[in-house]
């Protein structure tokens, strides 16, 4: 699936309507250059989930965990930042592995690239493309075959020749 974000509020919009459709147990690797939304996509994922805290990335404590209050089948939003990271044993050695595919979690992992591929093979990857300054390309890659397809319906607003996901404001 192909998403085409012209600005953030896009990217935040459209991963804030995403949550909505986790049913939980995913790790969600983001992968993306410096400046490519993967923040931007987390706190709109936290919204959708009713995180009221601040996200932040947590480039120097590697890790952040946000309890989610009001939403029935997810109860943890865990947050990565994993550009430090060097290979899976970063991630065990800060205790990440022990939420992955937990039935009532969401793990996020920015920079998932950064890690060694055998912890990417559990993941479903967002690859985020700056294509300029204005525009994003968000590719989603389903691997985890567990993971359930994420569905953007055009709305009825929605011209029929406009991309997917052009109805997100």
């Amino acid at each position: 699936m192909r998403f085409i974000s012209h600005s953030e509020k896009q990217t935040f919009n459209l991963a804030k309507k995403m949550a909505r459709q986790i049913t939980g147990g995913q790790v969600i690797g983001l992968i993306g250059g410096l400046g490519a939304g993967k923040t931007v996509f987390t706190k709109g994922l936290a919204a959708g989930l009713d995180i009221k805290k601040t996200i932040t990335s947590p480039t120097f404590v590697l890790m952040r965990i946000y309890p989610v209050k009001c939403y029935q089948l997810i109860k943890t939003f865990v947050h990565i930042d994993a550009y430090r990271l060097k290979k899976i044993e970063d991630l065990i050695a800060i205790g990440a592995v022990e939420y992955f595919n937990r039935p009532n979690t969401i793990t996020v992992i920015e920079w998932a690239d950064k890690i060694n591929r055998s912890c990417r093979k559990e993941q479903n990857l967002l690859k985020l493309l700056l294509l300029s300054i204005k525009t994003l390309e968000l590719l989603i890659i389903k691997i985890n075959k567990n993971m359930p397809e994420l569905a953007f319906e055009p709305t009825p607003q929605q011209e029929p020749n406009q991309p997917l996901g052009a109805d997100i404001k």
